[in-house]
């Protein structure tokens, strides 16, 4: 089923950023969109000289946060191109990611899996919003399969996405577990990237971020560490995410069976801009909202909301994504 229950209806060698509380002091970010894709090119750099981000304060000097209001427990912008922090609420809090994790899935799962290659429905996914799923035993492309398990947020599509790249995975990974089934793989693989790349505190349970029960999440992260996430997917494999900038996407497999991901994120239509971005909801996350979107030309800016509510995960990011757009278009000051 997508995300859960609605209350009311190659990793490489790591680039050059380590993600460590609580000051992010440098950026190098370069953006071209193009007629199908775009890139962006992004590096962070982070300090440990001052702890007090783990404070519950909000951290920002800037007049356009000012008077922010947020549902959200953790909140965090940055602006890739300066490297400024435009905003920060308990930005090294570890909360649940819910479907966030999916992003950290679709990486690993790029790594081995071409987007061309295909994979046979093993059965029926749940039906999304729309009514749409996948049905067992139709044929479809991988970057269809990571479309619908991103933008309609299937669980079952992240399922099968971790069974199909595991074993490749386990090839050119010496350390990945000798006998641990294919997901299981796929889910260290996962763990690695956030090892790797040094996103301090977050770490996966299972591949699809579903609560593992009334106590137990399924994937924790902090509001800068999912802000590291989301750049590194952009800047390394944005034709991978490009979907998520939609509200949906009509797809056909090779036997022309259609279906069709409606995009969980309610906020996307108020984003212009927008590059990517993912939801993720549950009973013990609440509501979860990560967006990158374009300031400008070449002016990329991750927003991200933890711990917030259903509908109230949209409306924060809109407040955020607005104030960042106020504060980076504004003039500068006259002596």
């Amino acid at each position: 089923m997508p995300e859960t229950q609605d209350p009311q209806k190659t990793v490489s060698e790591p680039i050059v950023w380590l993600l460590q509380p609580p000051q992010l002091y440098g950026v190098f970010a370069l953006a071209m969109l193009g007629i199908a894709s775009f890139l962006f090119f992004g590096a962070y750099a982070v300090n440990k000289n001052n702890a007090s981000s783990q404070s519950a304060s909000v951290s920002t000097s800037l007049s356009a946060f000012h008077d922010i209001k947020l549902q959200a427990k953790a909140a965090f912008v940055v602006d890739l191109t300066t490297g400024n922090i435009l905003y920060q609420l308990n930005p090294d809090v570890q909360l649940p990611l819910a479907s966030i994790t999916k992003v950290a899935l679709a990486l690993a799962v790029s790594e081995v899996l071409e987007p061309d290659d295909s994979i046979v429905i093993p059965y029926d996914t749940a039906p999304t919003a729309g009514g749409d799923r996948l049905r067992a035993g139709q044929n479809w492309r991988i970057q269809d399969v990571t479309n619908f398990t991103l933008i309609a947020s299937s669980n079952e599509g992240a399922e099968m996405l971790a069974d199909a790249a595991g074993e490749q995975l386990r090839k050119i990974y010496p350390d990945a577990p000798r006998d641990a089934s294919a997901s299981d793989v796929t889910l260290w693989s996962m763990n690695r990237l956030a090892l790797v790349q040094n996103f301090s505190g977050m770490y996966f349970l299972n591949v699809s971020g579903l609560d593992e029960s009334e106590t137990q999440a399924g994937a924790f992260g902090t509001a800068r560490s999912v802000a590291a996430l989301m750049a590194y997917a952009a800047s390394t494999s944005p034709e991978v995410f490009a979907g998520t900038a939609r509200n949906g996407l009509l797809m056909s497999d090779e036997a022309g069976n259609t279906t069709t991901a409606i995009n969980t994120n309610e906020a996307l239509g108020s984003i212009s801009g927008l590059m990517m971005g993912k939801t993720g909801y549950t009973d013990l996350a609440g509501g979860n909202l990560a967006v990158v979107f374009d300031v400008g030309i070449s002016n990329p800016v991750v927003v991200v909301v933890l711990g917030s509510s259903y509908e109230g995960r949209f409306s924060d990011v809109k407040r955020l994504t607005a104030a960042a757009r106020d504060a980076i278009t504004a003039p500068a000051p006259t002596e």
